[in-house]
């Protein structure tokens, strides 16, 4: 990697685990091996580093999604493969845990692209339980907006009540409850 690759890969590894204000430049010059000056040429600050590893977080999470929702099948099948996928549950979402941080959020630059990414997927989970709709896999009544943003806040959720538990339980139940709604 070179070192603009190694600048961003350190910088939204550190923003998963410390969020942003415990993402120093000393910190992501140290893990990233990339001097002060080389960070600096590439990058005006840690605001602009930051806005490229989260824009860069976005993308990949919407790549990841998609391998899911885009596939051939059923919307059940593709909403429970979206769901059931591996994950670092304890972890958190990248994206997500963002939404807890007050620096990103009181930072419409850096809000921007967490806003954008999770969106895109609250809008992307509606587009296929819409198909599924009209392939009468739901009902009429269903509302395929409404239960997609309840697909991603008991995601999101699930991660929180994990982390909460250092357990993985709360995480599986929660996907396990909607999964069984959407029978």
């Amino acid at each position: 990697m070179n070192a603009v690759d190694r600048l961003l890969a350190s910088t939204r590894e550190l923003l998963w685990e410390r969020g942003y204000v415990g993402t120093s430049p000393k910190a992501i010059q140290e893990r990233s091996g990339v001097g002060q000056g080389s960070m600096y040429h590439h990058f005006a600050g840690k605001s602009d580093l930051a806005l490229t590893a989260i824009q860069q977080t976005g993308a990949e999470l919407r790549v990841s999604a998609a391998t899911q929702l885009n596939k051939p099948g059923s919307a059940r099948d593709r909403i429970t493969a979206y769901l059931t996928r591996e994950r670092d549950v304890l972890r958190g979402c990248p994206i997500g845990r963002l939404t807890q941080d007050p620096d990103i959020l009181a930072d419409a630059r850096l809000r921007e692209p967490v806003d954008d990414a999770l969106g895109w997927v609250r809008n992307r989970l509606a587009e296929v339980l819409a198909e599924g709709r009209e392939a009468g896999e739901f009902g009429p009544d269903f509302d395929p907006v409404a239960i997609g943003a309840t697909l991603l806040a008991v995601l999101q959720g699930g991660y929180v009540l994990a982390r909460a538990a250092n357990s993985v339980e709360p995480y599986e139940k929660a996907i396990e409850g909607a999964l069984r709604l959407l029978r």
